[in-house]
């Protein structure tokens, strides 16, 4: 059985910077596509960044600048770095991935989620 897990949530001030991590347990998959949803109060949830096997990454407009999608050497754990974080960040943070497609709508796969905070 496949399971994602995702570290790093927190609450920081605005500004500052996280690093979010995602790791597959439970399989060696090498996932065609990973990525991350969030999940804002009172929003639907928002595709926000996804990354191919190749390496090529999409990202959302609200994101696009500030974050930046890495995968690692294992290709089942994808990395997202959050900079200059808003307040408007502040959501729940999916970690999903599809085994075979290069999309994520929708994954194959889902993360139990980490709660970032962005608040001053």
């Amino acid at each position: 059985q496949v399971v994602l897990v995702e570290s790093g949530g927190g609450l920081v001030q605005p500004g500052e910077s996280l690093r979010l991590s995602c790791a597959a347990s439970g399989s060696e998959i090498n996932f065609a596509t990973m990525g991350w949803y969030r999940l804002a109060p009172g929003k639907q949830r928002e595709l926000i960044v996804s990354i191919t096997r190749r390496g090529n990454a999409v990202y959302a407009a609200s994101v696009k600048g500030r974050f930046t999608i890495s995968r690692g050497d294992a290709q089942n754990t994808v990395y997202l770095q959050m900079n200059s974080l808003i307040l408007e960040d502040t959501a729940v943070y999916y970690c999903a991935a599809s085994r075979d497609k290069v999309v994520l709508t929708p994954p194959d796969y889902w993360g139990q989620g980490t709660q970032v905070t962005v608040s001053s």
